[in-house]
Parts: structure tokens; C-alpha cells; sequence
């Protein structure tokens, strides 16, 4: 007989979120994009070292980058490695930057990178037309979170 196949560890890429955008903004939009990376930039956001917690992204050229993210340096790069915060370019349609330069030029939009995810082997950044939130959105917020956490805890039983 054949032996049973043993199944590895689960170490496949990380999402890297940007939880701020939620709680700042209205997300009313949503997009996916491709990203132009260098190899080292890749192997690093694998491992989840990223952050966007300061990206944003903007329209130049009817090009669309993204700008301020924070991708750490791959430990095992030489003299290969990338700069931390560098514009990178993003892969959308044309119709689709054309439609999000339009709307961006009203008052109050903004284009903010949600997350970064691997699909199909490839580097991928969600980013949303967003609206920003004012103080009194955000403690409805932070009070709808703990309604449905003390409502879970009374499901479940834990005190």
C-alpha cells in the first residue's frame, strides 16, 4: 500500500490589510490592480512585511501609482534590494483609471489602498474610492463593534 500523503506546514503569502482605511473612511468603491514590483519587493510582501497604513494613490500621466507604502527591504536581497517607499506603478484598464481620475477630481475623494494579496501567483492591491469620516462616524462605529462583540459573548456563553 501506498503511504498517506503528509500535508505541509500552511505557509503560503499574507494578506497585508490596511485596517485604518475602514475605520477613516467610507469606502464606496472598490478595485483590483496588478502592481509593478521588483523581485526582492515580491519575496518580501510573501512574507507579509508591508504596510500601508500611510498609502495613497494618484493619477499621473493617465498612469495610476501608488504612493507611501511601506514594503521592508527582503532580508536575504544583497545589493539587489529596493528602496522602502518608492512609487510603484499600478496595472488597471484605461476605462477604469479614467473613471477613477473623474471622480477623484470631486471634493471630499480620495484613493486608498485597502489591501495586498496574492492571486493566481501575482502581486495584487485592492484600492477604493473612499470619503472620509467625521469624529461622530467613527464612535458610531467603535459602538456598533462593541454591541455585536458583548452580543456574541452573550451567544456563546463567556462571561
Amino acid at each position: 500500500m501506498a503511504k498517506a500523503k503528509t500535508k505541509k506546514e500552511a505557509t503560503g503569502p499574507k494578506t497585508i490589510q490596511n485596517r485604518k482605511a475602514r475605520y477613516d473612511y467610507h469606502v464606496l468603491d472598490e478595485f483590483e490592480a496588478g502592481m509593478v514590483l521588483v523581485g526582492s519587493e515580491v519575496k518580501s510582501l510573501f512574507s507579509g512585511k508591508g504596510n500601508l497604513t500611510d498609502g495613497y494613490c494618484r493619477v499621473v500621466n493617465d498612469e495610476m501609482w501608488l504612493m507611501n507604502v511601506d514594503i521592508e527591504p527582503y532580508d536575504k536581497a544583497t545589493y539587489f534590494s529596493h528602496e522602502r517607499r518608492r512609487d510603484r506603478k499600478l496595472l488597471l484598464h484605461r476605462k477604469e483609471i479614467i473613471q477613477i481620475e473623474r471622480k477623484s477630481m470631486e471634493k471630499g475623494f480620495s484613493i486608498v489602498p485597502l489591501e495586498i494579496y496574492f492571486k493566481h501567483g501575482k502581486a495584487k492591491v485592492k484600492i477604493a474610492m473612499v470619503r472620509g469620516k467625521a469624529n461622530y462616524d467613527k464612535r458610531e462605529t467603535i459602538a456598533k463593534r462593541d454591541t455585536k462583540r458583548e452580543i456574541d459573548r452573550a451567544i456563546h456563553g463567556r462571561d
